[in-house]
């Protein structure tokens, strides 16, 4: 993996973690427990909203059920990428 490929891993994972903690940050503000989100997009376990929140061993939140969870709780999809930074890295 070359620098840049490097530096962009880096990105897009700091930007999963911190898609998961807005998820967890408005979940908890609608006061809607893992497991009744989890059962609300489908999944009869918590582990793909609990690893995903986190970001454990890389699980992340994709396209899909973030559509599903800004529908749930009632929020703009947007809301979940706050605090997300556009980078530009130019290659010299």
């Amino acid at each position: 993996m070359n620098e840049v490929e490097s530096l962009f891993s880096n990105i897009v994972e700091n930007v999963h973690i911190q898609i998961g903690k807005n998820v967890q940050r408005i979940r908890k503000s609608k006061k809607l427990s893992q497991l009744k989100l989890s059962l609300a997009m489908g999944y009869n376990s918590v582990s793909v909203v609990s690893c995903a929140e986190i970001y454990h061993n890389k699980i992340h939140f994709n396209i899909e059920h973030l559509v599903k969870i800004a529908s749930i709780l009632q929020v703009d999809i947007k809301e979940f990428f706050e605090g997300v930074e556009t980078i530009t890295v130019h290659e010299e």
